[in-house]
């Protein structure tokens, strides 16, 4: 794509999709009052992975692991959000762990040699602090029998509901919004545990955005935050707040990936 890219895909639901609208004409607006090009529109066309390999990327939000485990990923973190979710202190999130309701397995111990559904490799939410829970009751090299991949949380839990799988990890933040929005999709599941926290997805932007437009976008962030305008947006995407940050902060999932425990 030419000029500067936007994207706000990571929970992007189609009930959210006018909340990410506002808050983004939000954000663009106070950019041009620095003076900085903006694209009008979210970029949709694409898949979030190939928005953060893009040298024009203005803001995005990442997954916390490929960030720090992807060589490649060349981005730069301006911003951690924070949301409304129960039993989470502001800026950390966990995923919640879901069976079948009518699964006689117990702990997830039980659930040894069995059917997992991921929604893909480098996942912190689906896969990554998944292994950090099992290592608290196993190693986590090849507890689950069959891997399926299934591209997105909602296919995991489509997984689990149909039977293809037996076990998948939430991000907790995608659960609250289709247990809100789509609530049938849970029915036939339940949860059995919920994984370490670890901190929420930061906002990003490519590495090579200078300095000012760094500090512009942290200015636009907040100031989204507190605009009344925007507090129905906010509600939908259950976002509070967003705070600078930096890199530093996603160390510790690259010490999950490699021992399963946070504190490694």
């Amino acid at each position: 794509m030419n000029g500067p890219v936007a994207s706000l895909g990571m929970y992007d639901h189609p009930g959210q999709r006018a909340a990410n609208d506002a808050l983004w004409a939000a954000i663009a607006r106070h950019l041009s009052g620095y003076g900085i090009a903006a694209p009008d529109a979210l970029d949709r066309d694409r898949p979030v992975e190939a928005i953060w390999r893009d040298p024009d990327l203005l803001l995005a939000q990442c997954c916390g692991y490929p960030l720090v485990a992807d060589p490649d990923l060349a981005l730069r973190v301006i911003a951690m959000p924070h949301y409304a979710l129960p039993d989470c202190p502001p800026g950390r999130h966990y995923s919640r762990i879901l069976v079948r309701a009518d699964d006689p397995a117990k702990t997830l111990a039980d659930f040894a040699g069995r059917r997992v559904a991921i929604n893909a490799p480098l996942s912190n939410t689906g896969a990554n602090l998944l292994r950090a829970a099992v290592a608290q009751v196993a190693s986590p090299d090849g507890f689950f029998g069959a891997t399926i991949a299934t591209g997105s949380h909602r296919t995991s839990i489509d997984a689990v509901a149909s039977g293809r799988a037996d076990i998948a990890a939430i991000d907790a933040v995608t659960h609250a919004v289709i247990a809100r929005d789509a609530p049938t999709a849970l029915l036939t599941l339940r949860e059995l545990a919920t994984t370490p926290q670890a901190p929420n997805l930061p906002f990003v932007t490519a590495c090579t955005t200078p300095p000012a437009v760094i500090a512009a976008l942290r200015d636009a962030l907040h100031a989204a935050m507190r605009a009344p305008e925007l507090a129905t947006a906010r509600a939908a995407l259950f976002l509070t707040d967003v705070v600078p940050a930096s890199i530093h902060r996603y160390h510790m999932l690259r010490r999950i990936g490699r021992s399963g425990r946070p504190s490694a």
